[in-house]
């Protein structure tokens, strides 16, 4: 036993290691801590290793800073850094925008709906599901900062403020309307989906990646490559099956067996599908329409597509 450890040890201690900052009850955690212990890292030729962070700002200073390989970001945080001169290359995470979430029993489910209501957004007037509806709602005519009461909190916030009754709808994190509708009582006003189509964009669009220095990227795209290939084994045997997800309730921090089934279904209809040539033209439409420079966007090879897609011509 103990030779069989040792000899374990010793394959380890020879791969090259790709570390990662991740958030401890992010959802990245529930994927990272499969690929670990089902050993995809070590089986595709390297070994993860993750630095648990208590919040995003402790995350993004650690790949700034370099004390870690990388970290998951959103689109915009990478379009950012991009034009001040700090590229870094986005591999897909997650295609979950974001959810929109009233009481059952209120009667929205449209965008002309929201007129005249109390509406609490989390993550800022940046956030990309309150810029998508907003521009939906132009395109009819509404202007939702003028026709509607705005509060700007935190996600935990807004959810019990949604509770109490002192919000009527609230443009929140997938995951912390999951927790909603698992609980009971509360459902999708409408998706975000239908906010993308309104305006002619593909649907499952990642808005979530996992962010690499693109001069680090650029000099270990074989380590990238094998990383890429391990996150995608694990996101399919997640989908595939269920019974992994036991292992992940700890991270998951499930209140009840519904939530938990929310959690897990929200992740799996998150998984990005290939990033086609309309994908990533939509995605940079994205960014355009939250408002970056459409002359400053992030080039194609900052988008990893598989070593598969860069054979393409």
């Amino acid at each position: 036993m103990f030779s069989a450890t040792l000899q374990a040890n010793e394959a380890s201690a020879d791969l090259p290691v790709l570390s990662l900052s991740v958030l401890q009850f992010g959802t990245a955690h529930w994927e990272l801590d499969h690929l670990q212990r089902h050993g995809l890292d070590r089986a595709n030729g390297y070994q993860l290793e993750l630095r648990v962070v208590s919040n995003l700002p402790a995350s993004r200073l650690a790949v700034t800073s370099g004390s870690v390989n990388g970290a998951v970001a959103d689109l915009l945080w990478a379009q950012a850094r991009f034009k001040t001169g700090n590229p870094y290359l986005y591999v897909p995470f997650s295609a979950q925008i974001g959810d929109i979430v009233v009481s059952e029993d209120r009667q929205i489910s449209g965008v002309e709906d929201l007129v005249g209501k109390r509406i609490g957004v989390a993550g800022g007037p940046d956030s990309k599901g309150w810029v998508l509806l907003n521009k939906v709602a132009r395109k009819q005519g509404i202007d939702l900062s003028a026709e509607t009461d705005v509060q700007y909190a935190a996600p935990p916030l807004l959810s019990q403020a949604l509770k109490r009754g002192q919000v009527d709808v609230i443009v929140t994190y997938w995951h912390f309307a999951a927790r909603l509708k698992g609980e009971g009582g509360w459902r999708s006003a409408f998706a975000m989906d239908d906010l993308l189509a309104s305006l002619d964009l593909t649907d499952q669009l990642p808005v979530l990646g996992y962010v690499f220095p693109a001069d680090w990227a650029q000099s270990h795209a074989a380590l990238v490559d094998k990383f890429a290939v391990s996150l995608r084994q694990a996101k399919q045997q997640l989908a595939d099956d269920l019974g992994h997800w036991e292992s992940l309730r700890g991270l998951m921090n499930a209140s009840s067996d519904p939530v938990f089934d929310a959690l897990r279904e929200g992740f799996v209809a998150g998984i990005p599908q290939s990033m086609t040539d309309q994908r990533l033209a939509d995605l940079k439409r994205l960014l355009t329409l939250t408002g970056a420079d459409s002359n400053q966007l992030m080039p194609d090879d900052l988008f990893y597509r598989g070593m598969s897609d860069r054979a393409q011509p």
